[in-house]
C-alpha cells in the first residue's frame, strides 16, 4: 500500500506548510474483512494509538452494508488511501462472495470519503465496461497509488483471463472516483511468467516497492522496485520475505507514525492469523508478533496511520473501545501554529483561538485563522478571518502574533482585532468572532516610540481594565509600549505611548490580566528558535505599570527529558465567572521539531495547560504536558 506523505505536499521551495503535518499522524485505522461467510465479505475498522495494539470497532461488526454497495453482495481485500489533499480517502474492494466461486468475480468497488464515516459508492465491472474481457475469470484485490508523474490516482489490481496465470494490470481512476478512465494495462508480469496477485505499493525515497505474491514455484511474497510506475522497467528481488512456513498472502506494509520503521503484515490465511514483522530497508525483516494484539481476527487489510480528530470522528461514530488507551490533548490545533491569542465569546458561549499561520519559511505567512471549541479539547477551523494580500493594502506579508477584543457598544457586541502585518500593527473589526474582518485602513502603529532605537513593531496585545473600563494596547520587540486605545477602539490616543521598563528577560510577547486587585504582565525570554524560548512574568499596581518582579518568575519552561521545548509567546484564558485558568502557548512541534534546527522555530504548535497560583498569588511555574488539559464540561 502508500501512504500520504506529508514531505511530498509540502512545497519547499515556496515554504508553503504541508497539507497534513507528519507530526499530526497519532493514530492508525485498520481496515479489514473477517472471513468466507457472506456476512464476513465486508469492511471492518479496527483502531490503534501505537501501531501494534488494535482494537475493533462497532463490535467487530462491518461499518457498511455490503450488499449496498456491491454487485455480488459480498466484498473483500479492502484498502485504503489519503489523497494528496490530506483530506479525502480513496477504499477499493474486491466485489465477489467466495460462496460464488473463486472465479465468480468481474467487478470491483471504488468509494470515497472525507471523512472516514461517510462513502460514497461506485462498482466498476471490467468484463462489462471494457471489450475483449470475453473470458475474465477474476478481478482480485485493487489498490490506490498517486502516480505524481501525471497527476492521477492510479488503481492496480491482478486479474485472470481463461487460463493464463493472473498479472497485475492498472487504469487510472476517473476525478470523481467512479469509473476507470480507460480499459487496464499490464502493470507487472514476474520474470518467472508466474501467476502474480495482491499488490502492494509503497513509496520510499523516490522509489516504488511493489510487494506481490507469487504462485509460481514455490508460493509466498516477493518485491520489485521501479522508479516509474508504468514504464514496466521493474527489478525483482528473488528472495522470499514471509518470515514462516505457513501459506500467507494479502502482504500490506505501512509506515510507523514519527518513526523510520515500517512494518509490513500479511494473512496466514490458513491459520486464520497475522504475522507482523518491522523492517527499516525494506529489505530485511523482524518477526514482531509478540508485541502485536488484536481483539479480532482480521482477513487482508491495511492500515492507514490517522490523526487524533479523525480517530475522535470514527469512535464518535462507532464507539470508542474500552481498553484503547487516550490520545494527548496537547497539540489542541493540528497543524503548525503558534503565537496563540484565546477569546471567551459571551455572544456565541463558546471559546476561540486566533493564531500565527505557521510552518511557512521565515515566517513568511500572509493570513490568519480562528478556530472555535466549546470545552478547550475539540477545535473546529472556523477557516481564514484576514488575508493580508487580499485585505491589507498597506501590509502584505509576515502574518504574526494577532490578539482580539471583545466589546458591547450600542449593545451589540464587536470583535476588534489587532494583527502584526509587514512589522506594523494593524486592527480589523467585525461583529462576530469568526469573522469576517474588515481591515481599518491603515496601520495603527507603524513606527517606533520615541526613544526606541531597536526592535520590531510587532506582537499587539490588548487589555481593557476592569477597574476603568479604559483599552490599551501593549506592542513590541526588544522593549514593552504601551498606549490607551481611544472609545472607538481602532486608534491610540494621542500622547498616551509609554514604555514599561522591564529587564532583560523582555523579549517579546506582552500579555495582561486582572486578578484579585493585581495587574499581572507575561513576555518571553530567548528567541523563539531557541530550544530555550520561555515565558516569564511581573506584576503591577496598575495597566501602565511600573513592574514588581518576583525572584522566581518564570511561568513556563521546556522540559527537554519529554522532548518539549520552546514554549512561549503565551496568552491566558479565565473560566468566566469562576477563578480557574488556561495558558495558551506554542512549542516546538512534537517530536520533530527540534530536529529541524532553525527551521524548528517556525514549525511550532500550540497547546494549553492549566495556570495556577499559589496562597500569596504568585504564578506557580506551569509544567507543560503532552497530556494537556481534559475537556470542559
Amino acid at each position: 500500500m502508500t501512504i500520504f506523505s506529508p514531505a511530498k505536499a509540502q512545497n519547499t521551495a515556496s515554504g508553503i506548510p504541508p497539507l497534513l503535518a507528519e507530526k499530526d499522524l497519532t493514530a492508525y485505522l485498520f481496515v479489514y474483512f473477517i472471513g468466507n461467510k457472506v456476512e464476513e465479505e465486508a469492511v471492518n475498522y479496527a483502531v490503534s494509538t501505537d501501531g501494534y495494539h488494535y482494537y475493533s470497532l462497532n463490535n467487530n461488526k462491518p461499518i457498511l452494508d455490503s450488499k449496498t454497495i456491491s454487485s455480488t453482495g459480498g466484498v473483500r481485500d479492502p484498502h485504503i488511501l489519503r489523497a494528496e489533499d490530506g483530506k479525502t480517502f480513496y477504499m477499493v474492494l474486491t466485489d465477489m462472495t467466495s460462496s460464488k466461486g473463486w472465479d465468480s468475480n468481474r467487478a470491483m468497488v471504488l468509494l470515497k470519503s472525507t471523512d472516514l464515516v461517510n462513502w460514497k459508492s461506485s462498482v466498476v465491472n471490467i468484463q462489462k465496461a471494457f471489450s475483449g474481457n470475453e473470458d475474465l475469470k477474476r478481478v482480485w484485490a485493487p489498490q490506490t497509488i498517486y502516480d505524481a508523474k501525471v497527476g492521477k490516482y492510479m488503481i492496480y489490481f491482478s486479474m485472470q483471463h481463461g487460463n493464463e496465470p493472473d498479472k497485475i494490470y492498472y487504469a487510472y481512476a476517473n476525478a470523481d472516483f467512479t469509473a476507470l478512465e480507460s480499459a487496464p494495462k499490464l502493470l507487472f508480469v514476474p520474470k518467472s511468467k508466474g501467476a502474480c496477485i495482491d499488490g502492494d505499493i509503497i513509496l520510499k525515497d523516490g522509489i516504488y516497492h511493489l510487494f506481490y505474491k507469487t504462485e509460481s514455484e514455490t508460493a509466498g511474497i516477493k518485491t520489485a522496485v521501479t522508479t516509474d510506475l508504468t514504464s514496466g522497467n521493474w527489478t525483482e528481488n528473488d528472495n522470499y520475505l514471509q518470515q514462516t512456513k505457513e501459506k500467507v498472502e494479502g502482504s500490506s506494509i505501512f509506515k510507523l507514525n514519527n518513526s523510520d520503521e515500517y512494518i509490513l503484515m500479511y494473512d496466514l490465511y490458513s491459520k486464520g492469523k497475522y504475522q507482523f514483522t518491522k523492517t527499516k530497508d525494506l529489505e530485511n525483516f523482524t518477526v514482531i508478533d509478540n508485541d502485536i494484539s488484536m481483539d479480532f481476527k482480521p482477513r487482508h487489510g491495511t492500515i492507514l496511520p490517522i490523526t487524533r480528530s479523525e480517530l475522535k470522528r470514527i469512535t464518535a461514530k462507532w464507539g470508542t473501545p474500552s481498553q484503547l488507551p487516550k490520545l494527548n490533548n496537547n497539540p489542541v490545533l493540528e497543524g503548525y501554529y503558534a503565537d496563540p491569542e484565546i477569546l471567551y465569546s459571551n455572544k456565541t458561549k463558546k471559546y476561540y483561538i486566533y493564531p500565527t499561520s505557521d510552518g511557512f519559511n521565515d515566517w513568511s505567512g500572509y493570513y490568519f485563522k480562528t478556530f472555535s471549541s466549546d470545552n478547550l479539547t475539540d477545535w473546529k477551523d472556523e477557516g481564514i478571518i484576514l488575508n493580508l494580500k487580499k485585505d491589507v493594502p498597506w501590509g502584505n506579508r509576515n502574518a504574526w502574533a494577532p490578539c482580539i477584543v471583545e466589546k458591547k457598544i450600542k449593545g451589540k457586541y464587536k470583535y476588534f482585532y489587532y494583527f502584526t502585518a509587514a512589522q506594523k500593527i494593524g486592527v480589523a473589526v467585525s461583529d462576530n468572532p469568526a469573522g469576517p474582518f474588515k481591515d481599518s485602513g491603515k496601520a495603527i502603529v507603524a513606527k517606533r516610540p520615541e526613544g526606541i532605537n531597536d526592535g520590531q513593531e510587532i506582537d499587539p496585545d490588548v487589555f481593557t481594565d476592569p477597574k476603568t473600563g479604559k483599552s490599551y494596547l501593549y506592542w513590541g520587540n526588544m522593549y514593552m509600549a504601551v498606549a490607551e486605545l481611544n472609545p472607538d477602539m481602532v486608534s491610540l490616543k494621542d500622547g498616551s505611548t509609554k514604555i514599561i521598563e522591564v529587564n532583560k528577560s523582555f523579549r517579546e510577547g506582552t500579555y495582561v490580566i486582572y486578578r484579585n486587585g493585581k495587574y499581572y504582565f507575561f513576555w518571553s525570554e530567548d528567541d523563539t528558535r531557541s530550544p530555550n524560548y520561555k515565558v516569564r512574568y511581573g506584576t503591577s499596581d496598575s495597566p501602565l505599570g511600573p513592574l514588581e518582579i518576583p525572584q522566581n518568575n518564570i511561568v513556563i519552561q521546556g522540559i527537554p527529558k519529554q522532548g518539549i521545548y520552546a514554549t512561549g509567546h503565551n496568552s491566558v484564558l479565565q473560566i468566566p465567572g469562576k477563578d480557574e485558568w488556561y495558558i495558551v502557548y506554542h512549542r516546538f512541534s512534537y517530536p520533530t521539531g527540534i530536529k529541524m534546527g532553525r527551521a524548528g522555530g517556525f514549525h511550532r504548535e500550540v497547546c494549553i495547560d492549566k495556570l495556577e497560583f499559589d496562597a500569596s498569588e504568585k504564578i506557580i511555574e506551569v509544567q507543560p504536558t503532552l497530556e494537556g488539559v481534559e475537556a470542559l464540561k
